[in-house]
């Protein structure tokens, strides 16, 4: 018996993994966060899995769950939406698998905020302007902050942030951000992205709360930086005629001549 963790996606169906189906597919019993995983992903349960909604759910309740799969040899397919490497929960589940000598395998899933990037049609680190992208929240009432990952901490660095889990706290964002990113600096917010009522708002951070009022929701993601509109940037030296490289080495004296064959 293996629990088998499965990054579900942001929201669209066909944006699950072909090795997440396979799983869902195969194993008899599947635990599924519902608020935010579609119904359609359940379509690739086998007639007859159990399927069990743990929206409404404490950890000792998904637990006792897996502990009757595990005493029946029935392997679990556990969904989580987006990826698991961030705000999944999924350590903590570990941590008790491991205690009771369960096994479980991960399978990553396409993150929010690169389904909010694709919405957006851009490039989140484009040359001589953003090579780095901070993925971070807001504290709230399920997990607090280290203070050492505040957004004025972040803003210092001038990278582009994607904010998750923020949009109630949007005038905080916007305050604690303005002294170092500026008024102009670009800002988009993408609601339920890939979902087909995604909804995006693009707007500058001294605009940005006069723009979104009356839209706060949940399920948004914030993205901050510079990077989000421009236009006159650099190409980069990787398709540059003259860049040396291994695949494409720039004559006889290049270091990489003989070795791309």
């Amino acid at each position: 018996m293996t629990v088998h963790f499965i990054g579900a996606g942001p929201g669209a169906p066909d944006l699950l993994t072909l090795r997440g189906r396979d799983l869902i597919a195969a194993s008899p019993v599947c635990l599924y966060a519902g608020s935010l995983i579609p119904d359609a992903v359940l379509d690739h349960c086998a007639p007859g899995t159990r399927i069990v909604n743990t929206a409404v759910m404490d950890l000792d309740a998904i637990m006792a769950e897996i502990a009757a799969a595990n005493a029946a040899g029935q392997d679990v397919a556990r969904l989580h939406s987006g990826d698991l490497s961030v705000w999944s929960a999924m350590g903590e589940q570990l941590r008790r698998l491991r205690a009771m000598a369960i096994p479980f395998t991960i399978t990553p899933g396409v993150p929010a905020f690169a389904a909010a990037a694709a919405a957006l049609e851009t490039e989140l680190t484009l040359p001589a302007l953003g090579q780095s992208l901070i993925l971070t929240r807001t504290p709230g009432r399920a997990s607090t902050m280290p203070a050492t990952e505040s957004l004025s901490n972040f803003a210092v660095t001038g990278a582009t942030l994607a904010i998750h889990l923020s949009i109630h706290n949007l005038a905080q964002v916007v305050a604690d951000l303005l002294p170092d990113y500026g008024g102009d600096c670009p800002v988009a917010i993408v609601w339920r992205a890939s979902w087909p009522d995604q909804r995006i708002l693009r707007a500058t951070l001294a605009t940005v709360e006069t723009a979104a009022r009356g839209c706060a929701e949940r399920t948004a993601i914030i993205l901050v930086g510079r990077t989000l509109a421009a236009q006159d940037f650099a190409e980069s030296s990787l398709y540059a005629p003259d860049y040396d490289r291994r695949f494409r080495p720039q004559g006889a004296a290049s270091r990489f001549a003989g070795l791309s064959e």
